[in-house]
């Protein structure tokens, strides 16, 4: 087994040193074994993991949630897709409903662009200002 120092693991897999360092913390990479000195020794498979890690979070799934995917991906009974298919669907819901919850924001805030001028008002005139304080517009 080829091992490797944290760097190139960490330029390997197109992360911070201490992002690999973390992982580690949080149990999402296996401690490698270290020598003497105390330099970590990782496993060529360590790149691979932590590419898994980087892809899963590029789709919104947090390190708790990664976490269970590693743990159903790693194990060896038998595997069973509806528990990656419950997670996978949960996070399409959670992101349909951040994508409705910015879409309001974003109108809210269209709204109150539309009511402002730009300039010649004072501060208690603007709307966006106004708002904020929870005065007029609906507030």
């Amino acid at each position: 087994m080829k091992v490797i120092t944290i760097s190139h693991v960490a330029k390997a897999s197109n992360v911070n040193i201490e992002t690999v360092r973390y992982y580690e913390r949080r149990g999402l990479i296996d401690e490698p074994p270290r020598t003497e000195s105390g330099y970590r020794q990782f496993p060529q498979a360590a790149i691979e993991r932590i590419q898994f890690i980087k892809k899963s979070q590029d789709l919104g799934f947090s390190l708790e949630e990664i976490k269970k995917i590693l743990l159903i991906s790693d194990s060896d009974h038998d595997f069973n897709s509806k528990e990656i298919h419950q997670l996978a669907t949960g996070k399409i819901q959670e992101i349909e409903q951040k994508i409705w919850d910015f879409n309001s924001m974003k109108r809210v805030l269209e709204e109150l662009v539309k009511k402002c001028p730009g300039s010649g008002i004072s501060k208690s005139q603007c709307p966006i200002i106004n708002k904020l304080k929870g005065e007029g517009t609906n507030g």
